[in-house]
């Protein structure tokens, strides 16, 4: 592929460019790169579900569909759910949207990373986001306990999760999530976002919709283009409470659902063992595709449950050089996360694929990452060359723990290279592996036109109470800096402050930052 297709990357905010974008600029007719960036089920439709769709493409296309409580009532048929608890929209995000006009009152709050709409969303109309960071030396694993304290602390009105969560694949039980339900129910809302939940398999009935139709302020949003690979189409829906699920359906358009959307939920009652079984498929190659990945040395492979994994680089290999360079030389889309609030450029999100696309995955990431040391992604030890955050003391702490963030991690034996280490008491998600990295002397300090600084230097600190306001015009953006220096990408982002180093963006206007939690 082109290298001028890599620059729409660049024009992206909190999401990657369209495959039809990544087609057209590349000019060349055929099939388009193995993506392993949109994360949709590869096995469903079947090639049969699609040449029945082809054959009727002329009908779908040039007639109306019907209304939205008509394919409502045949989706809630196959689902067993009451009509009146469900709406139906556009694909999710059109469902985020009115969730936060109609039901987010002026605050919301979110774990990060996940979702970017979660956090896009209430900013574009006004709201102040609450973001709890997830810590990457608890293997991104949330902590109800921690969550609920945070937001009473803040007294946010409007508490979300997902489940599993966007980007990392964090799960948290039916019962756990049950008791936070309750323990939350003097907000005004609680959104549990199960877009990815029909690939999990850590229980038998992993779902709350059944408890959110009996509570007075809980919402569940459930996606279909991720479950039947049919992003395109642009379906998703929401269960709640009757009075909940009617205020957003009063708002919908009648002819919101496309006939594409139609067509394949009354093909759905034809298919449901075809459906089953792709979900079964898509779980057993993420348990093989974890596998090979781990088997990469340095690379460190997180417990998922959606139909993605969540993956650290090694030290040293920047996300968005293995992005464009799988791209270009590879032909492979794969997710670089540095544009994802909470993460950084060390992380990649990889769509779980058949084994044949994983085995061309590991071959690719192999050449980039440790190929000949001149176009190796992953600085050698002879090269005189280490990686460098622009700060010195982010620098050693970065060299100690392979960038797990806590010392205490490096004292850990280590297991095989890749794998994370066991799971530490209390978080049920294992710790990133200390022993991944390569050993390399400490990094000395980089002379001053590499340390991290403002654009501009016209900085100022307001202190109020315990919080601190801070007032930056611009930090070079993909920098590292510590917590506390002020997040950027836009107003009144909300962090819980912390010694853990995050990247930051442009920042136009002030953001808050947050006293240490107790």
């Amino acid at each position: 592929m082109s290298g001028n297709v890599t620059s729409l990357f660049r024009g992206t905010a909190a999401h990657s460019p369209s495959m039809a974008a990544l087609t057209r600029e590349s000019g060349e007719a055929g099939a388009g790169p193995v993506d392993f960036c949109i994360p949709c089920n590869p096995y469903f439709p079947t090639p049969a579900m699609f040449e029945e769709m082809a054959g009727r493409l002329r009908d779908i296309i040039t007639y109306y569909p019907s209304g939205a409580d008509t394919i409502t009532a045949e989706l809630c048929g196959l689902l067993e759910l009451p009509p009146q608890c469900v709406a139906m929209g556009n694909g999710s995000t059109e469902l985020i949207t009115w969730i936060d006009h109609l039901l987010v009152r002026d605050s919301l709050a979110v774990p990060v990373p996940t979702f970017g709409r979660w956090t896009d969303q209430p900013m574009e109309t006004g709201k102040r986001v609450d973001m709890f960071p997830l810590q990457e030396s608890a293997g991104f694993a949330l902590d109800l306990a921690r969550y609920a304290e945070f937001v009473r602390a803040r007294g946010t009105r409007t508490v979300v999760i997902c489940n599993p969560n966007n980007p990392d694949g964090g799960y948290l039980h039916k019962q756990a999530l049950v008791q936070f339900m309750d323990a939350m129910a003097d907000r005004d809302l609680v959104v549990i976002d199960e877009s990815f939940l029909e690939f999990a398999d850590a229980e038998a009935e992993p779902s709350v919709v059944r408890e959110a139709m009996l509570r007075p302020n809980v919402v569940v949003l459930r996606s279909l283009g991720k479950n039947f690979g049919l992003h395109g189409i642009r379906f998703g829906y929401l269960v709640a409470n009757p009075a909940l699920a009617g205020r957003v359906r009063a708002m919908l358009p009648k002819w919101n659902l496309n006939s594409f959307a139609e067509h394949v939920v009354f093909m759905l009652r034809d298919h449901g063992p075809e459906y089953a079984q792709s979900l079964h498929q898509v779980r057993r190659d993420r348990l093989e595709m974890a596998g090979r990945l781990s088997a990469l040395p340095g690379l460190t492979v997180y417990p998922s449950q959606g139909n993605f994994l969540f993956v650290r680089l090694p030290v040293g290999a920047e996300g968005t050089v293995v992005r464009d360079r799988m791209l270009t030389e590879h032909r492979i889309l794969v997710r670089e996360c540095g544009n994802k609030i909470g993460s950084s450029s060390r992380f990649l999100r990889l769509v779980v694929r058949p084994q044949v696309d994983v085995h061309r995955l590991v071959s690719g990431l192999e050449q980039v990452l440790y190929g000949s040391r001149r176009g190796a992604a992953v600085p050698g030890p002879a090269t005189g060359t280490g990686y460098s955050s622009g700060t010195a003391a982010v620098d050693r702490l970065v060299s100690e723990t392979n960038g797990a963030g806590m010392r205490a991690l490096a004292a850990q034996p280590a297991g095989p290279p890749g794998l994370a280490a066991a799971p530490a008491a209390g978080t049920g998600m294992p710790l990133p592996a200390a022993g991944g990295g390569r050993p390399g002397r400490p990094r000395p300090r980089p002379p001053p036109h590499q340390q991290l600084r403002p654009v501009r230097t016209n900085r100022s600190f307001v202190r109020t109470g315990r919080s601190v306001r801070v007032y930056v015009t611009a930090w070079r953006r993909g920098d590292l800096a510590p917590r506390g220096a002020g997040r950027a990408y836009s107003s009144k982002y909300q962090f819980e402050r912390t010694q853990e180093p995050v990247p930051c963006q442009q920042m136009a206007r002030p953001c808050e930052m947050l006293p240490i939690m107790s």
